[in-house]
C-alpha cells in the first residue's frame, strides 16, 4: 500500500548559512557602526537572537536576516516564533526568535481533518512529529499532496519518504 509522510524539518546549514551572511552584513554597514547590533543562533536550543540599540535597530536586522532566510530556505521565515522585545542592560534591547521543528500536535491535527474532509480515499495518521498518509493509489496519494499544499500556507511542510 503506497504511502508517504509530511514533516518539516529544518536546514540548520542553510540557516546558519543566512545568519552567517546577515552578521557580515551588520558589520559592514555604516549606520551599524559602533552600535551593538549583533546575530547569533544557538543550534542546541534551536533559537536565533537578535541585538540591537533600539526597536527600529531590531526591525532593521530583521529585515537583513528574514529575506536571506527566505533565499537559502523558502518559507523557512514562517517557522520562527517572535517572542516579545526585551530590554538589556541600558536602552539596549534584544529579541529571540525561536525555530520551530517538526508539525505539532494541532497542526498534524488540522491536516489529518484536512484530508479527511477532502474525499479522498486516503488514510492518515499522525507518528510523533509528522503524518503519514496511506492510499490504494500514487495518483490518489499525489493528489493529497497537491490539496495540502494549497491549504496550509502558514507553516513549511516536506513530502517524503514516498512508498510503493
Amino acid at each position: 500500500m503506497p504511502s508517504f509522510d509530511i514533516s518539516s524539518e529544518v536546514d540548520m546549514v542553510a540557516l546558519k548559512n543566512a545568519i552567517d551572511v546577515a552578521s557580515r552584513q551588520i558589520v559592514n554597514r555604516y549606520d551599524f557602526k559602533g552600535t551593538s547590533a549583533n546575530v547569533e543562533l544557538n543550534e542546541k536550543d534551536k533559537l536565533i537572537t537578535l541585538y540591537g540599540d533600539s526597536d527600529f535597530q531590531l526591525d532593521q536586522i530583521k529585515d537583513i536576516l528574514l529575506p536571506g532566510m527566505e533565499k537559502k530556505e523558502p518559507d523557512s521565515s514562517k517557522r520562527l516564533d517572535h517572542q516579545d522585545v526585551q530590554k538589556v542592560s541600558g536602552n539596549k534591547v534584544k529579541q529571540e526568535l525561536k525555530i520551530r521543528a517538526g508539525i505539532d500536535t494541532e497542526l498534524a491535527k488540522r491536516i489529518v481533518k484536512l484530508i479527511k474532509d477532502s474525499g479522498l480515499k486516503v488514510q492518515a495518521s499522525i507518528q510523533g512529529d509528522t503524518v503519514r498518509v496511506n492510499g490504494a493509489k500514487r495518483d490518489v496519494l499525489q493528489d493529497a499532496i497537491a490539496h495540502v499544499k494549497k491549504t496550509v500556507t502558514d507553516f513549511p511542510l516536506q513530502f517524503g519518504n514516498f512508498r510503493d
